[in-house]
């Protein structure tokens, strides 16, 4: 398989490292970018020959005049996939530009630079199944499976209105927060505050064009911001009807969502042991991915995998941190030296 990118920006070029990892070749072309010498094609015609898979993967507001350039270059054994955060719009343009001379389909990946970059797992794809090319979701969602992904099937319609109670949100608040200078700098935060941390981080990070078309290309973001700020701004007014002693019986108290109550405290804290360990595995997984990146780049560099001095550095480090946190080293060595075998483990079952 060859895979044809247009767009080689910051998930054009993530995509190329998964594509890499699955042992797929794949040509390139973007002119404001720099893509590596192997993977770089001259031309529109150089990208497209040979390949079966054209991932369009540009900003939404370029996409229809994008697929109007390589539409003439396109032949009906290529599938076109987009790979925008928003699907009614893209799947509209492919509709109506390539209609069905050639198969398309609209697909999201739910997931980017950051979150491979940091070994995240499962990784995710929404794929909208095209009437007009039956087959096109099946070829999409075995290119994407061949790359160690999920699929989600879902109509570009039903993408967008979850994406904007969710995606778009998300980042409205998080970038509310970055311009009101929330969590800049600051000596200490809660816990509570650590997962909205990373948003706000992801939303400094990324290109505008994302921000934006996460905001404006989704027609039901709209709805769903102007939601979020009447919720918001009834909250407001209920804080401030109570006066600033609220200390007694008769203050007035908001009503917030009811949780479960009665669990018997010995279930919920192993409730709460079982959801942690269960992240405790994700992070296995993760470090495990990240243990055969390293690996991979130790080949290309002509090291040696085996690494005495780093794995004595991982040691001491974290029985420092055990320390600092009131845990008993030796044990915490113990624990490490286990999770470097199991890494060690990784590297050789998929190395």
């Amino acid at each position: 398989m060859t895979v044809a990118i247009v767009g080689f920006g910051r998930f054009g070029r993530a995509l190329g490292s998964l594509l890499d990892a699955a042992g797929i070749g794949y040509r390139a072309v973007d002119p404001t970018a720099d893509i590596p010498e192997p993977h770089r094609a001259g031309s529109l015609q150089g990208l497209l020959t040979g390949a079966e898979q054209v991932v369009v993967a540009v900003p939404v507001p370029r996409m229809k005049s994008v697929l109007e350039e390589l539409s003439p270059h396109l032949k009906p054994e290529q599938l076109v996939l987009d790979v925008g955060s928003v699907k009614v719009k893209p799947v509209q343009a492919m509709s109506e530009v390539l209609g069905t001379r050639v198969p398309w389909v609209g697909t999201h990946p739910l997931f980017g630079p950051l979150s491979l970059a940091m070994a995240e797992r499962p990784l995710r794809v929404v794929i909208c199944p095209n009437p007009l090319h039956p087959e096109a979701a099946r070829q999409a969602r075995a290119f994407f499976e061949r790359l160690g992904c999920e699929i989600i099937e879902q109509t570009p319609e039903g993408h967008d209105r979850v994406m904007a109670h969710t995606h778009a949100l998300t980042f409205f608040v998080a970038k509310g927060m970055v311009d009101a200078g929330s969590g800049v700098d600051v000596p200490f935060a809660p816990a509570s505050f650590k997962a909205l941390s990373r948003t706000i981080d992801i939303v400094r990070s990324d290109a505008g064009h994302l921000f934006t078309a996460i905001q404006h290309e989704n027609p039901f973001a709209h709805e769903a911001r102007r939601h979020l700020l009447q919720a918001l701004g009834t909250i407001h007014q209920e804080l401030e009807t109570i006066p600033p002693e609220a200390a007694t019986s008769d203050t007035p108290r908001m009503e917030l969502p009811a949780l479960e109550t009665g669990l018997p405290e010995l279930k919920e804290t192993r409730e709460h042991i079982d959801q942690l360990d269960r992240e405790l595995v994700e992070l296995l997984a993760r470090r495990a991915e990240l243990a055969r990146r390293a690996i991979r780049a130790k080949a290309e560099a002509g090291q040696p995998v085996p690494d005495p001095a780093r794995e004595d550095e991982v040691i001491a480090t974290r029985r420092t941190w055990a320390t600092e946190l009131g845990l008993d080293p030796d044990g915490v060595e113990s624990i490490f030296r286990a999770v470097l075998r199991f890494s060690r483990r990784a590297q050789h079952s998929q190395g």
